[in-house]
């Protein structure tokens, strides 16, 4: 018996597009979402650290008068710009938005029957939080490189002087 070739499969340019298109679709939903880029964690907790600080010197400077007032409302402000700036940054990072908050917090409408309501936070309440932020804040600009290792480092020098000269000066919040 004798073997008769038959002519080769031909392939048209539809069906090879055809199958280019499917194997990008199977290859892209096999690949999945990318890892977060390893910054990220620290700018996170900066954001987070600085939109609470804010919070902080904005409730401090409601339950107190004149230039201890002024130079809280002042420090509210400087953390404000810092939460912004930091999430400009994880919004470039990323291309989505920063995260809302990390932090849930629950209060009560009411205090326990019979307990007393807590004191509205004090200067030395912001002294601490801004010094928690500023030594958080350098450690993390130590371990990282480029433009967000300066912005965590501007942040952690700006928190600095606000407790040290800010806070602690005889017109400060004292």
């Amino acid at each position: 018996m004798r073997h008769v070739p038959s002519r080769p499969p031909t392939l048209r340019r539809r069906q090879v597009l055809a199958g280019l298109v499917l194997l990008t679709a199977v290859a892209a939903t096999a690949c999945g979402a990318p890892p977060p880029p390893p910054d990220l964690d620290d700018l996170t907790t900066a954001l987070d650290r600085a939109r609470a600080d804010s919070r902080l010197a904005g409730q401090a400077a409601a339950a107190v008068r004149g230039r201890a007032a002024a130079t809280l409302t002042d420090i509210a402000g400087l953390r404000t710009a810092h939460a912004e700036a930091l999430s400009d940054e994880i919004v470039r990072l990323t291309g989505q938005a920063a995260p809302s908050t990390g932090v849930t917090v629950t209060t009560s409408a009411s205090p326990a029957a019979g307990a007393p309501e807590p004191p509205p936070p004090n200067a030395d309440d912001v002294v601490g939080a801004l010094r928690a932020s500023a030594d958080s804040a350098s450690h993390s600009a130590a371990a990282l490189s480029g433009y967000r290792a300066g912005l965590l480092a501007s942040i952690a020098a700006a928190c600095t002087a606000a407790y040290t000269v800010a806070l602690a000066s005889p017109g400060g919040a004292q």
